[in-house]
């Protein structure tokens, strides 16, 4: 049965041209996060809130193009326009989402890059690519036009801390916390055996088919739109522009300034870390 199966997506493949040598597939994700805002008990102008809310939302919601061939793809935010005096993606409010820069993987070396901009510099974070460990399961359901299989696996993250920023108390608080959570949680995917390429949006991929849909315990990522084989080819080119650092480097540095930030809402600034450094998405 499994000789079977692989037969059949070696001709289905073929006749999508997935193995000829100039192959390429452009899908598009909308990824939603939702982020529970806890201020800590600290008392905020609801004018204040809302824009915090607001420029929160902004950087929750977004949709990215993921430019894929046979084993290097390219997952890049689709650029939208802006209201007058904001700053793109929630301005440094894409730091407590998650919300990352362009990010370029190559499967057959293992490897990633991703382009992140924090406080207004560039950070090239250059690593190994995290393998999860997949369980794949029979369950399936449509997305689209394909038939999508469900994949299970578990991580431990760890996420900026909303009350530690927003939470009043100094250095001898007893009750300080961790400007960063980490925990572990449950990721399920949906992959396409139809497209058997070994990609997927963001850090995900490992799987026998192009992941369509992904969750974890805050963000949901959809694939809305799937070509392949587009008429106009593409460059999946890696980010190269920024100071090179590993993931744990990168961390490190947004821990402190995470701890930054917490500490401009303690002495009442409001929300900013150093005001100097500009706003930006990492």
């Amino acid at each position: 049965m499994k000789n079977f199966y692989f037969f059949f997506l070696m001709l289905f493949a073929s006749h999508f041209g997935i193995y000829a040598q100039d192959f390429q597939g452009e899908a598009t994700y909308f990824s939603k996060t939702t982020v529970n805002m806890d201020f800590g008990g600290r008392q905020i102008p609801e004018d204040r809130k809302k824009e915090i809310m607001q420029r929160m939302k902004e950087a929750n919601e977004r949709t990215y193009i993921l430019t894929f061939d046979k084993s290097t793809s390219i997952y890049k935010e689709e650029e939208r326009l802006e209201q007058p005096g904001n700053q793109r993606g929630g301005g440094r409010f894409g730091m407590m989402s998650g919300a990352g820069g362009d990010y370029y993987k190559d499967v057959r070396d293992g490897r990633y890059l991703v382009k992140n901009e924090l406080f207004g510099k560039i950070f090239l974070v250059d690593d190994k690519l995290p393998i999860l460990e997949w369980k794949l399961g029979g369950e399936t359901k449509q997305i689209g036009n394909y038939t999508a299989f469900k994949a299970t696996a578990t991580r431990t993250i760890k996420r900026p801390n909303m009350r530690a920023i927003f939470r009043r108390g100094g250095d001898n608080d007893e009750n300080k916390e961790e400007e960063f959570t980490e925990k572990e949680i449950e990721i399920t995917a949906w992959y396409a055996p139809d497209v058997p390429v070994n990609q997927g949006p963001g850090e995900y991929w490992g799987l026998p088919g192009l992941i369509l849909e992904v969750k974890d315990d805050v963000t949901v990522i959809l694939c809305t739109k799937l070509v392949l084989n587009p008429t106009e080819k593409k460059e999946i080119k890696a980010p190269s522009k920024g100071k090179t650092v590993t993931q744990e480097e990168y961390d490190k540095i947004s821990k402190d300034k995470m701890a930054e930030m917490r500490e401009n809402f303690r002495r009442g600034g409001g929300g900013g870390g150093n005001r100097g450094g500009g706003g930006g998405r990492p």
